[in-house]
């Protein structure tokens, strides 16, 4: 928890520091989004404006990119890095990128898994010793939802590498900002790198009392 706050505090203040550095020709997110998309011949999403900070994404079911107001109306490094890597879960979706095909296939599994998870987990530790099935049916559901987080590395890190590529490419970025937008998603991918170690970690703890109850 300590780990994923300071994270989290340092994604944001490098999104702040960034966010006060210009790209090139002015462009706002939007107009970053818009223009990688048209790029990649994707011309069936659409890019909106979404309350919050720090809430972008990418819906595949709606086939919209979801960008918060700062990047949405922004035009600097922090704004453009954040809506080409958006925008590269939507090429991944367009191009049937491999591991977004299976994070969506699990998206109705892990969503069904994280409600009732907690639960399931809570009454098998208690009853461990008389209903072990309770706890290792809580195992599996958790397991689920692990194997979801790993799945995601990849699919975060590609968009990231797809949206470097592309802003490199396109000029958008100059030699002295393109570290700063790479700095920028990096900070953003290692949170998902510590949710993933920490659901590892967590699903170790309850195996080990699964393993430890006494017969």
């Amino acid at each position: 928890m300590l780990i994923s706050y300071l994270i989290s505090s340092q994604l944001k203040s490098k999104f702040k520091e960034y966010s006060k550095i210009a790209v090139n020709y002015g462009l706002t997110g939007k107009e970053v989004a818009e223009k990688m998309l048209a790029e990649n011949d994707i011309y069936d999403v659409s890019v909106l404006s979404v309350e919050g900070e720090l809430t972008d994404h990418y819906d595949p079911r709606k086939k919209t990119v979801n960008l918060s107001r700062e990047v949405y109306y922004g035009s600097n490094v922090a704004a453009a890095a954040v809506a080409a890597h958006e925008c590269g879960h939507a090429i991944q979706h367009a191009r049937a990128y491999t591991f977004l095909e299976m994070r969506s296939a699990l998206v109705p599994v892990v969503s069904f898994a994280s409600n009732w998870v907690q639960w399931v987990l809570l009454a098998g530790v208690l009853l461990v010793n008389t209903f072990p099935s309770i706890l290792f049916l809580g195992i599996i559901l958790f397991a689920l939802t692990t194997l979801f987080s790993f799945i995601t590395l990849p699919v975060e890190i590609d968009a990231s590498r797809r949206a470097l590529v592309w802003l490199d490419n396109r000029g958008i970025t100059s030699q002295q900002t393109h570290s700063k937008a790479q700095d920028a998603l990096k900070w953003a991918a290692y949170t998902y790198v510590v949710a993933a170690l920490t659901s590892l970690a967590t699903l170790v703890y309850y195996i080990m009392i699964y393993l430890g109850r006494r017969e």
